[in-house]
């Protein structure tokens, strides 16, 4: 039998089941079907309880101490344990009646007795391991599978330590090679139990199964353990706090240590012993998802870089010791560490200033009351002198903790940990390192915990370009928009590690949010199946998500109401791109505000579209300004609309007409008086006139409207049908400019003083603005170096698609300020 060494030349391999995996008849066939597809030359499976079974079996003996009825728990067990065994393999085994008559008999002494000692207590508490073990061994070999009962009560012989259950592994090796010599190529083996010297059953103690799993690992000198259970694998962090954790493909014994003392669910720490002294690799992996590799623990990857996990331990206090009398006296912590030690109370974390200016421990909140006193009585003389000035707990903390082996000499991981932390609006209270540099922690608020594992996951995991976007306006715009990225996704997240992700889309009255996405693609249909009434509030909450490194919000409306939120979404750290002009066309307080709270927030305003769709009218004006050229005066055909209708007019077909067909094309702004009243320009020459430093409100121009007076109220229309009545007029101007060998152009102009005018002028027919085409937009700025031969921004200004191209690249330019390449 062998007792040491191990690799691919051992014939054996360890598999444990746990009581998720033996949950039903169903569950063991599963069970099976993987041990009969095992390629291992010989197999030992361990084998936990049926899930639950174990607390029903201590549940009765709490009822039985305490002098209460325990016969109908029991009834119901029984019957449960002969229906599966029924269901399974079709019999009862005499050794199950014979079970559950002396676990009667037991539960009656216990109960005459008011007492159950440890030995009791370890003999009902295994017997589901033992009933578990003898059902999977009688299916296997009903199956046609030669697998042997192997009872580790035979040969597993421990003692009780100060540190629990400690494995005598001479006296166990040669006890396996006397008991198991003859058990053939797989053996069932019931985990948890085991027996003491004196021949007494024992337990394990909790995560016993994979405790018991290790042992037989290391006897059997086993070339690898596989513990199944019910995930895939270790998680990155806890994934019912961090939506985005994944499974780690590997890690090394030492990060699971590490990921285990700080609360992770991983493996316990008392497992992986036994597989370290050997170098047994251990691989977790899951029941219900063969197929997956799992997580392998084993030999450190020296080449491999990467954070391996993000974990926290919760319910703590922070116990500080504070005093310019520590400074430079000797002995402080020894004396802080030995009262704690005479108080019995365990230090999870402690943090020295270099001043020795305060020492602060981190213990169980249980504890904080305790560990003050003892401290107290320990200082209590340096505390009447003043030398130290307090001992005060800080209640409600948890430790939030990175785990790596290849953070040693990895310049900047410190930085993004806090960094992150920082960003996410939380405060460190205390921060530990060990020299290994496996592990970096920081305590912080207990109400902090999620949102810190969220952004600091964000930070290791999540490619630093994750954007969360909420899109708000589904019209012309933003159903091209959305056409737009169904095709460009995928693209973007192969080739430039730029993930989008949409997670909210709005309408006025209804919105679907969802997580982790809704398909670009099929957002028509996540309205159909899944809306619900639209709140703002909440759509921003959804898409600020706690967990994703940047999010923004597209506005494509045309709503004031929703303008005005911005300077409220850009404090919060929000993001936003808009096509909506209304805001920064706002009341110049408006203006101000939003600048403000941008900048109070590092969050960023885009808003190439505002003028020009998707023309580069803004960025051409602000590199302008900013390389120190001076603006003498901006002047252009600013709406594609009107340009369009002007470029089409000639008198042939009445003016209502065109606009009608213009709105149904989606070239006019929702309601089309918008556009014809001269302020959709007014209010591009305001935000342009605003770029330049020009505090300018719409008040301030002079605007020629071309909606009739009487059709300035009422419905889009009616307005339409009522418009009819003026084409005349509109049909004079027209032939009144010809006859002087003009063009009609409707013009916004302003000077570096601010004066400027809006409204529709005659131009001559060989001028820049009248050598447009259809939707075109033209814009000239005279400067100081373009003063001779002005600068001119022309192309199509108008229309859902260009308009929505322009709100997807101001998207792109958002992403390459965060870092990305694209």
């Amino acid at each position: 039998m062998a007792t040491g060494g191990n690799g691919a030349s051992s014939p054996w391999v360890v598999y444990k089941f746990g009581g998720s995996s033996v949950a039903s008849a169903g569950h063991y066939r599963a069970v099976g079907a993987l041990i009969g597809a095992s390629k291992a030359p010989r197999l030992a499976v361990v084998v936990s309880a049926m899930r639950g079974v174990t607390d029903r079996l201590l549940g009765l003996l709490q009822q039985a101490e305490a002098g209460a009825a325990f016969d109908d728990g029991l009834k119901d067990l029984e019957e449960h344990q002969y229906g599966v065994h029924r269901e399974l393999i079709g019999t009862i085994p005499e050794s199950l009646d014979r079970n559950f008559e002396d676990l009667h008999d037991l539960l009656h002494a216990v109960r005459l007795a008011r007492f159950a000692g440890a030995p009791v207590r370890d003999l009902v508490s295994g017997m589901g391991e033992l009933w578990s073990a003898g059902l999977l061994a009688a299916h296997l070999a009903r199956q046609g599978r030669e697998a042997r009962f192997v009872d580790p009560r035979e040969f597993m012989l421990v003692t009780r330590g100060e540190m629990g259950p400690e494995v005598d592994w001479s006296e166990s090796a040669r006890l396996l090679a006397d008991h198991a010599a003859d058990r053939g190529d797989c053996w069932v083996v019931p985990g948890y139990v085991a027996r003491e010297p004196g021949g007494r059953m024992t337990t394990l103690g909790r995560n016993g199964s994979d405790f018991s799993a290790a042992i037989i690992g290391r006897l059997l000198g086993a070339r690898e353990i596989e513990i199944w259970t019910d995930v895939d694998g270790v998680m990155s962090a806890d994934p019912a706090l961090v939506p985005d954790a994944l499974v780690l493909d590997k890690l090394s014994y030492d990060e699971a240590l590490e990921l285990a003392y700080f609360g992770a669910r991983v493996i316990h720490p008392k497992t992986l012993a036994p597989a370290i002294e050997l170098q047994i690799p251990i691989r977790i992996r899951n029941t219900f998802h063969p197929d997956h590799p799992g997580t392998l623990i084993g030999e450190r990857d020296d080449e491999e870089f990467r954070i391996k996990g993000i974990t926290s331990i919760d319910g703590l206090a922070l116990v500080n010791i504070e005093g310019a009398g520590m400074i430079g006296v000797p002995g402080t912590a020894r004396r802080v560490f030995g009262a704690l030690q005479r108080g019995a109370i365990s230090v999870v974390l402690i943090s020295q200033a270099s001043s020795e200016h305060s020492i602060c421990v981190c213990v169980e909140a249980a504890a904080a009351g305790a560990a003050v006193e003892k401290l107290n009585e320990e200082f209590s003389s340096e505390l009447a002198s003043g030398k130290i000035q307090r001992i005060l707990p800080t209640e409600e903390v948890s430790i939030l903790a990175v785990v790596g082996d290849s953070m040693a000499g990895q310049p900047g991981i410190a930085a993004r940990y806090f960094t992150a932390l920082a960003d996410a609006g939380i405060n460190v209270r205390a921060i530990a390192q060990g020299s290994s540099e496996r592990n970096i922690s920081a305590v912080i608020d207990h109400e902090d915990v999620q949102r810190g594992l969220r952004a600091v996951h964000s930070a290791f995991y999540l490619s630093p370009q994750t954007v969360s976007v909420g899109i708000l306006g589904t019209g012309h715009v933003g159903g091209a928009l959305l056409d737009q990225l169904a095709g460009e996704l995928d693209r973007l997240r192969t080739e430039a590690g730029v993930d989008i992700r949409v997670r909210a889309i709005a309408r006025s009255r209804e919105m679907v949010l969802a997580d982790p996405s809704i398909a670009p693609a099929d957002w028509r249909v996540a309205f159909e199946q899944s809306a619900v009434a639209t709140d703002l509030d909440a759509l921003a909450a959804h898409v600020h998500a706690d967990h994703l490194p940047h999010a923004v919000l597209i506005d494509l409306t045309a709503s004031e109401e929703v303008a005005l939120r911005h300077a409220g979404w850009l404090g919060q750290g929000l993001n936003v791109i808009t096509a909506n002009k209304k805001a920064n066309a706002a009341d110049y307080s408006v203006y101000r505000e939003i600048r403000r709270a941008a900048r109070a927030a590092g969050a960023r305003y885009l808003y190439e579209t505002n003028v020009g769709a998707g023309l580069p009218v803004v960025q051409t004006l602000r590199d302008l300004r900013q390389t120190g050229d001076r603006i003498e005066s901006i002047e252009g055909i600013l709406s594609g609309t009107l340009a369009y209708l002007f470029n089409i007019f000639d008198a042939s077909r009445p003016f209502s007409e065109l606009v009608r067909d213009a709105w149904n094309e989606g070239y006019t702004e929702p309601d089309p008086r918008d556009d014809l009243s001269g302020m959709d320009v007014a209010r591009k020459l305001v935000i342009l006139a605003r770029e330049v430093g020009i505090k300018l409100d719409l008040g301030d121009l002079e605007v020629e409207s071309l909606t009739p007076p009487d059709l300035t109220g009422g419905g889009v229309e009616d307005f339409l049908k009522g418009l009819a009545k003026h084409d005349e007029t509109m049909a004079q101007r027209y032939r009144a400019a010809v006859e002087r060998g003009q063009v009609l152009r409707f013009v916004g102009r302003m000077d570096r003083a601010g004066r400027g005018r809006i409204g529709l002028v005659e131009v001559p027919s060989d001028h820049v603005f009248a050598q447009i085409d259809l939707t075109d937009n033209v814009v000239r700025y005279t400067t100081a170096r373009y003063d001779r031969n002005p600068l001119i921004v022309r192309g199509p200004g108008a229309g859902p698609a260009v308009t929505a191209a322009g709100v997807f690249a101001d998207l792109l330019r958002l992403c390459s300020m965060l870092g990305a390449r694209i």
